[in-house]
């Protein structure tokens, strides 16, 4: 396995501010001897945490999950406790360093997926929805680079203009309302954006399943594919459900309806062709 991790400020040679993160964390397939070359899909990664941290049960184990099912995967340690537009600039470096990187890693430049969750879903459906906006210029001419090809959103926080239990709205908009709409991702869908695959719980009291009621709403309208899975049962941030996520085996039992989520997501993005491919 190639294991990596990459300084995107320094990759793209853009100046970082004291206290910035910016790290990308690469898990990939090496080739294997007597075998023919193979190309495969890739998945970045954006953990939750309200903005405030970054959570590792939302990192690794998850990186790990689509790894072992052919995916190139990426987890991005993004900037915390820092507002607009600074998260939102280091994912669309994530993406365009992937993409750029593509030949290296043996990645299929078509078939590139984010996956968020909880304020990584809203940092995921930003890169999703907004990268035509300023937090891409930084980047320049590879600002076209940045976007993906489909999304993965656990548990989105999708409307700013919904409070939460969590720092999200705090984080991000720094409180200044003038940024709610600009930053609620419902509001950015538009007929080019990325396909979407979200799921969330009804029992989330964290973040309200009508985050992602009103995504569901925002894509039909905008005519854009997507597919939505509600589990009744469960709490937030359950990441991928596991004894590497959980501390508790009796949990992880309760939650095996929840955890579907995982292959449910393996089998919409196969139906869009992520795929490994045999070469030669």
């Amino acid at each position: 396995m190639i294991y990596e991790k990459i300084d995107l400020y320094k990759y793209f040679n853009i100046k970082r501010k004291c206290g910035e993160a910016g790290y990308l964390n690469i898990y990939a397939p090496s080739a294997v001897d007597g075998m023919k070359p193979k190309l495969r899909p890739a998945m970045l990664i954006l953990a939750g945490g309200g903005y405030a941290f970054v959570s590792q049960r939302e990192s690794e184990p998850v990186a790990l999950k689509y790894l072992s099912n052919g995916f190139a995967c990426f987890a991005l340690e993004y900037t915390a406790n820092t507002a607009y537009p600074v998260p939102l600039n280091e994912a669309c470096m994530a993406m365009a360093y992937i993409r750029e990187q593509a030949e290296k890693y043996r990645i299929d430049v078509e078939h590139i997926c984010a996956i968020g969750f909880s304020a990584g879903g809203h940092l995921a459906g930003m890169l999703a929805t907004l990268t035509d906006d300023e937090a891409s210029n930084a980047l320049g001419g590879k600002a076209k680079l940045a976007k993906p090809n489909a999304v993965i959103l656990a548990y989105p926080v999708v409307s700013l203009n919904l409070q939460t239990r969590g720092q999200t709205r705090k984080v991000i908009a720094s409180d200044d309302e003038s940024l709610f709409g600009k930053l609620s991702v419902d509001k950015c869908v538009n007929a080019n954006s990325a396909p979407v695959y979200v799921w969330h719980v009804y029992e989330d009291d964290i973040v309200s399943v009508q985050h992602s009621l009103m995504l569901a709403q925002a894509y039909h309208k905008a005519g854009v594919p997507f597919e939505m899975h509600i589990f009744e049962k469960g709490w937030h941030g359950v990441s991928v459900c596991s004894a590497e996520t959980e501390n508790d085996m009796g949990i992880v039992q309760r939650l095996k309806g929840v955890a579907k989520w995982f292959d449910m997501s393996l089998f919409w993005l196969q139906m869009r062709g992520f795929c490994v491919v045999t070469q030669g």
